[in-house]
């Protein structure tokens, strides 16, 4: 495992990128704590086919449980939007 803090990822990114496409995984430290991990495609592939999703299993319990809960028009889609971190993050 190769670890770099999030100043080194900047000036390197392109290096980093081409270690997790060869396998290695790359932790993001920040002030030596862990805040990020860059790993290849093919790995993320197979997590997350290992991974049940959050919506079939709500999905499944809205059926278990159509009687008692009432469907109050909620939209649960996943967003596949990444977040626009040019806006304040606190407002």
């Amino acid at each position: 495992m190769c670890r770099a803090s999030i100043y080194e990822a900047r000036n390197n990114f392109s290096a980093l990128v081409k270690s997790a496409e060869e396998g290695e995984v790359v932790e993001l430290v920040r002030y030596d704590k862990p805040v990020a991990v860059i790993i290849g495609y093919s790995e993320y592939e197979a997590l997350e086919k290992k991974r049940p999703s959050l919506f079939s299993k709500l999905d499944e319990l809205k059926e278990k449980y159509a009687d008692v809960v009432d469907d109050l028009g909620f939209d649960v889609t996943p967003s596949r939007e990444c977040p626009n971190y040019s806006k304040d993050p606190w407002a």
